[in-house]
């Protein structure tokens, strides 16, 4: 899918279960169609999201859901202990079983979270997160 950010663009990669844009303080992630991701087979995203933000720089993670695809919830139990500086995730989503599936895995997150139905109104969000106090 193609989108236009005004944000500089870090690096994009292209892993076995979707393409990860990293920015500044932000990730964009695309899972591919029919994937089932869960903490392992996001464990090449994680170490790049090390690499990238360490443990210090704030980022929040936003799902571009652009394709279905299953997600085990209780991943976000060990990705958070991986990652103190993540401050939130976004989910943009664009059908309304896609929004369904997005709000019963909130029930499963500790950090802020929200659900939107454009990658703008995510990035805004997130940009807000981050700011500091």
């Amino acid at each position: 899918m193609s989108w236009k950010i005004n944000k500089r663009l870090i690096r994009k990669h292209v892993l076995d279960f979707g393409t990860v844009h990293f920015y500044e303080n932000f990730i964009i992630v695309e899972v591919k169609e029919g994937v089932i991701l869960n903490f392992e087979k996001a464990a090449q995203m994680f170490m790049l999201g090390k690499e990238y933000y360490g443990k210090k720089t704030p980022f929040v993670y936003i799902s571009n859901r652009i394709h279905s695809y299953s997600f085990e919830p209780t991943s976000h139990f060990k990705s958070s202990e991986l990652f103190p500086n993540l401050k939130g995730v976004a989910v943009v989503t664009y059908s309304p079983i896609n929004s369904n599936v997005a709000e019963l895995e909130q029930s499963f997150l500790k950090k802020p979270s929200a659900i939107f139905h454009s990658l703008e109104e995510a990035i805004i969000w997130a940009e807000q997160l981050i700011i500091p106090d």
